[in-house]
């Protein structure tokens, strides 16, 4: 596992606290790897989601860090989301 995954998987975990995610996400970091997010918090893991989210390292780190907000990266083409939308929308709202 690459250290950008594991430092993503740390600071979405320290995010989202003990409530996990109500749902399946996934988010893939090109050149990395990819992130489960669900009830039981964040993980490395490539299994199927409800919904897929995209970017590379930087992209990924921005928003994580809170200098890029999520519907900003999309609405540029930084983000690519596949999948059910309003589960992107209800992630967004856990990351910022």
């Amino acid at each position: 596992m690459s250290e950008v995954i594991t430092a993503a998987v740390a600071a979405l975990n320290a995010k989202m606290g003990d409530g996990g995610f109500d749902g399946v996400a996934k988010f893939v970091i090109e050149g990395e790897g990819a992130i489960l997010i669900d009830a039981n918090g964040a993980r490395a893991d490539d299994s199927e989601a409800d919904v897929t989210l995209t970017a590379d390292a930087d992209t990924f780190q921005s928003i994580l860090e809170g200098d890029l907000d999520p519907t900003a990266a999309f609405m540029t083409g930084k983000l690519s989301v596949d999948g059910d939308m309003g589960m992107a929308m209800k992630l967004g709202g856990v990351l910022s």
